[in-house]
């Protein structure tokens, strides 16, 4: 998300220029911030992220373009580099944020809260960008990482963060693992990228998919590579079935596969479809594990196993450039 790739920008730029002035260069920034959380700079691809989230709930909609907006304003009123703003690259973070937090937070304060956090995340996706980029990590989705979790840990001593239902603590001694009942394919296919957004059903999942393609068929396909893999995977593997059709092992496989296979690819390396392959296979047992590791705070993985996974490939690059 930090880093596009020649070939990426080749295709956006063969697209027709926009004259881009004032409020509408923001919108469109902004718009960007919302396609790089697939790695993606562009403006359309943006827009039926958008609309597949408005779908899925106008109020997650809502939020997620206000969000976008706020981590562009923040950037801009940072005085950060524009050629980062323009790319989207300060607001990503923070739409994961808001919509995470509209997600899992509740009461009078609910948006209030949601929005206050999207600002925060820009700051420290700027913060992060800082101290991890320069050992040549990209931050990935880390920052909205942190700030969701400390937020949601922080309801249990503030009274007016208050949090949703969704999330219980539970004591892994009473934890029991159901695999009971029948696996719909389709559902964990759409399911896998719409939970990246946090949302699912089918016609959400195929604007998803085409926003993808619209801007590379490249990324398109390794998406779909991606989260097939995973879902194979989490079968052979015994993963709960529920989960399985949900997508909820299959978003953070599509993610990394994209950042392994061709976003951080800038060598062009022979091996890196076999390697994000591979690391698209260790987001299963990572989600599980941190799911578990999580299980007693009442927090969601989100997308750490993404985070982890695509640091282990990209920190055995170092070392092992072929890998």
């Amino acid at each position: 998300m930090e880093k596009i790739i020649d070939k990426h920008t080749q295709v956006n730029s063969g697209k027709k220029p926009i004259k881009e002035n004032g409020f509408f260069t923001f919108l469109v920034e902004s718009l960007k911030g919302i396609s790089q959380i697939i790695f993606i700079e562009n403006t359309i691809t943006g827009l039926l992220i958008l609309l597949a989230i408005t779908i899925s709930s106008f109020y997650l909609g809502v939020l997620a373009l206000l969000s976008a907006m706020i981590g562009t304003f923040v950037a801009k009123i940072g005085g950060a580099d524009e050629k980062m703003i323009s790319q989207g690259l300060l607001g990503y973070n923070s739409v994961l944020t808001g919509l995470a937090l509209g997600l899992f937070l509740s009461g009078p304060y609910m948006w209030i809260v949601a929005l206050v956090g999207a600002a925060i995340t820009a700051i420290l996706t700027a913060t992060m960008m800082h101290f991890i980029g320069n050992i040549g990590i990209p931050i990935l989705t880390f920052p909205f990482i942190i700030l969701t979790w400390f937020t949601l840990l922080a309801s249990y001593k503030l009274k007016n963060i208050t949090l949703s239902d969704e999330l219980t603590p539970q004591s892994l001694a009473n934890w029991e693992l159901h695999i009971a009942g029948k696996i719909n394919v389709l559902d964990g296919v759409f399911n896998g990228i719409g939970q990246i957004f946090f949302i699912t059903n089918a016609l959400p999942g195929i604007l998803l998919f085409l926003g993808v393609f619209w801007a590379s068929r490249k990324m398109g396909f390794y998406a779909i590579i991606g989260n097939i893999v995973a879902f194979i995977v989490a079968v052979a593997l015994g993963g709960e079935h529920e989960l399985i059709m949900y997508g909820l092992y299959s978003y953070n496989a599509i993610l990394t596969i994209l950042a392994v296979s061709v976003v951080f690819n800038a060598k062009e390396n022979r091996y890196a479809p076999i390697t994000g392959i591979l690391a698209a296979c260790i987001t299963v047992p990572l989600a599980a594990s941190v799911s578990i590791w999580l299980l007693p705070y009442g927090l969601p993985a989100l997308t750490m196993p993404f985070v982890l996974s695509t640091w282990l490939v990209l920190g055995a690059r170092k070392i092992m450039p072929n890998f």
